[in-house]
C-alpha cells in the first residue's frame, strides 16, 4: 500500500507543471514516475517502488540522467510519420481537384483507349466499318495494336485534365465575378439556387472558363498527340499503298514500332522542333470549341438533374454518370469535323520532311467523309467521361472528408 500510495503521490506530482523543478534528484525522482506505470497486481507495485527509491538513493546522477530523459519525453511532438501524414493530406485537400482529375483520368484513358485507337484508323484510313476496323487491326497487330501508343495520352492526358480542370476552375469563379460587377447578376449563386435552369449569363461563363482552359492546353497536348496519332497509324503509314509520294515510304516507316520518347526523336528528325506541332492551329481550334461546349453540357446538365430530379440529385453517382456521358457526346458531335481534319494533317505531314509542303486539309461540316468514326469516337467519349466524373466527383468528395488530426 505504501508502495502505491508513493507512485500516486509522484503521478499526481508530475500532473502540476508548475510543481517540477529541474534541480536536483528530487525532481529526477518525481520526473520519472510516469515511466513506470501502476499497475494492478501487488508484485509489481512493488517492483516499480523497488525502483523509485533506487534511483532516490542514486543522488545527483540519477537526478540529471532521469531529468533528461523526462525533458526529451516532454518536448517531443507528434511523430514524423504523423506529420508527414497531416501535411500530405492537407496539401490533397488543398489540391483535391488536381489529385481527384489526375488519378481519374488514368483510370478513364487506360479503359477506353481501344476505342480511341479503333476511332484515329477509321478518320485516316477507309474501313467497311468499325467491326471491319477491329477485324483487321487484330488479325495484322494482334491486342498489342489496339494499345500502341497508349504512353503518350497517359502522360498528356493526364497533364491536359489536370491543368485544366484547374484553369477552369479558376476562370469559372473569375468570369463570375467579372458579371456580377458589370451586370449585377450572381452566376454561382444562380447555379446553386433551388429550382434555377441555366441561362445566358450561365452559358456564358461556362462557356468562357471552358474555352480560356481549351486554349490553354493546346501547348501540352499538341506534342503528345501527334505521338500518339504517330503510334496509333504507324504500321498503316508503313504500307507502301497508303503512301502519298513515291519517296515517303522510307520516312513513314521509320515511325513504326517505336516508343513514345523515340517517336519524338523521329518527329524532330524529319521536320525540325517544330514537327512537334505539326497541326497546332486545328488542335488550338478544336479545344478550345470542344471545351467551351465541354463544361456547358457538364455544368448545365448538372443544373436541370437537380431542377428536375429534386435536392441532391446532381450528387447522385447515377446521374454523374449521365451528365459526364452527355458532355462528351456534345461536344464531339460539335467538333468532329475539326479533329478529323486535324487527324488527316498530322498523319500527312508525318511523311514528308521538314522544308516539304504539305497540302492544307480543309474542315467541311456536314461531308460524310469527315465524320467517319464518329460513332465510334460519341461512344468512346461517353465511356471516357463517364468513368472519368464519376470517379473524380467520387474522389473530391473523399479526399474533402478526410479528417484533419
Amino acid at each position: 500500500m505504501r508502495a502505491t500510495a508513493t507512485l500516486q503521490a509522484a503521478d499526481n506530482a508530475l500532473l502540476d507543471d508548475s510543481s517540477i523543478s529541474n534541480n536536483g534528484p528530487a525532481a529526477g525522482h518525481r520526473r520519472l514516475a510516469p515511466s513506470f506505470p501502476i499497475m494492478s497486481q501487488q508484485s509489481n507495485n512493488q517492483e516499480n517502488s523497488t525502483s523509485l527509491k533506487g534511483n532516490s538513493r542514486d543522488g545527483s546522477n540519477g537526478g540529471t540522467s532521469t531529468s533528461t530523459s523526462t525533458s526529451s519525453l516532454t518536448n517531443a511532438g507528434p511523430s514524423s510519420d504523423g506529420q508527414f501524414w497531416n501535411s500530405t493530406q492537407r496539401l490533397a485537400k488543398k489540391y483535391r481537384t488536381e489529385v481527384a482529375a489526375s488519378a481519374s483520368s488514368v483510370l478513364s484513358t487506360m479503359s477506353t483507349f481501344p476505342l480511341d485507337s479503333v476511332k484515329t484508323r477509321m478518320q485516316t484510313y477507309k474501313y467497311a466499318g468499325f467491326v471491319d476496323c477491329v477485324k483487321q487491326t487484330y488479325h495484322t497487330e494482334r491486342l498489342r495494336g489496339f494499345f500502341r501508343g497508349v504512353t503518350a495520352p497517359m502522360l498528356s492526358i493526364t497533364a491536359v485534365r489536370t491543368v485544366s480542370f484547374s484553369i477552369y476552375q479558376r476562370s469559372k469563379y473569375a468570369y463570375s465575378d467579372w458579371v456580377k460587377r458589370n451586370f449585377g447578376f450572381d452566376v454561382m449563386n444562380h447555379v446553386a439556387s433551388h429550382g434555377s435552369l441555366p441561362n445566358f449569363w450561365t452559358v456564358a461563363t461556362f462557356g468562357a472558363a471552358g474555352a480560356t482552359a481549351g486554349s490553354c492546353i493546346t501547348l501540352i497536348a499538341c506534342p503528345f498527340e501527334l505521338t500518339k496519332l504517330s503510334a496509333q497509324v504507324s504500321v498503316l503509314m508503313a504500307d507502301k499503298k497508303n503512301c502519298l509520294k513515291p519517296g515517303s515510304h522510307a520516312i513513314a516507316a521509320s515511325y513504326q514500332n517505336k516508343g513514345t520518347l523515340k517517336t519524338m526523336g523521329n518527329i524532330v528528325k524529319h521536320r525540325g522542333l517544330g514537327g512537334l506541332y505539326t497541326g497546332f492551329g486545328l488542335h488550338l481550334t478544336r479545344d478550345t470549341l470542344g471545351t467551351a461546349m465541354y463544361f456547358i453540357t457538364y455544368e448545365s446538365s448538372k443544373q436541370l438533374l437537380t431542377t428536375f430530379g429534386g435536392d441532391g440529385t446532381h450528387n447522385n453517382p447515377f446521374a454523374v454518370l449521365i451528365a459526364g456521358g452527355m458532355c462528351g457526346i456534345v461536344s464531339w458531335a460539335l467538333i468532329y469535323p475539326v479533329d478529323s481534319a486535324k487527324s488527316i494533317y498530322q498523319r500527312n505531314s508525318l511523311m514528308y520532311s521538314k522544308g516539304e509542303k504539305v497540302e492544307p486539309v480543309k474542315i467541311r461540316f456536314f461531308q460524310r467523309n469527315m465524320y467517319r468514326g464518329l460513332g465510334v469516337s460519341m461512344a468512346r467519349s461517353c465511356a471516357v467521361n463517364a468513368v472519368f466524373f464519376s470517379s473524380f466527383e467520387f474522389l473530391k468528395k473523399r479526399i474533402k472528408a478526410m479528417e484533419d488530426h
